[in-house]
């Protein structure tokens, strides 16, 4: 059974905007970002969109978008001392496909076998093109006394099927207990 349940409004940490087709500027603005990232040290997933609770033990998650995924890339890559490929890049911009990254929280190591997301925009409801989920959670601190196990559930969502601007709702949908929403909206993604 799923113990937690959020709702978190516009928590959302900008990173790259939700941009279906970049322009030059941006791909060179992604990179540029993903270059200084690595010269302060900051970690590559650090420059993802996040949303949700910044607490370990609370639900949480972030968006893999092709801006975001350029200026990763470039992190990891400027780390060890190499630029991006232009193959590289031309197929992270070809990917039709956003990935959502849902952190949940639950009270079983088996808890999110099966778990599914939906995003809702304006009362229509957006599938997943694909849905993955940890088989087997990983421990999480939780209350005295009491264990947590949290996983990850992820969705890759068609750019073409969902409006890159709306206020979205992501849902996840374990197979036992609540579901946990995340209210953003994506026109604040920057």
């Amino acid at each position: 059974m799923v113990s937690a349940w959020a709702l978190a409004v516009g928590t959302v940490v900008p990173s790259a905007a939700i941009e279906v087709r970049p322009t030059d500027e941006q791909i060179r603005a992604a990179l540029a970002k993903g270059k200084e990232a690595a010269r302060d040290r900051r970690p590559p997933n650090s420059l993802y969109a996040r949303f949700g609770e910044s607490d370990e033990g609370r639900p949480s998650g972030f968006l893999m978008t092709k801006l975001g995924r350029l200026a990763v890339m470039a992190a990891h890559l400027a780390l060890r001392g190499l630029e991006p490929e232009p193959g590289e890049i031309a197929k992270t911009l070809e990917e039709p496909t956003m990935s959502v990254v849902a952190v949940i929280i639950g009270t079983h190591p088996f808890f999110a076998m099966d778990s599914y997301m939906v995003l809702n925009q304006r009362g229509r409801l957006i599938k997943p093109m694909t849905v993955r989920f940890d088989g087997r959670a990983s421990p999480s601190e939780g209350e005295i006394g009491r264990s947590l196990f949290k996983a990850k559930v992820v969705a890759a969502f068609k750019y073409d099927e969902f409006d890159p601007l709306a206020e979205t709702t992501i849902t996840v949908f374990p197979p036992q207990g609540e579901a946990v929403s995340f209210v953003l909206d994506f026109s604040r993604i920057d």
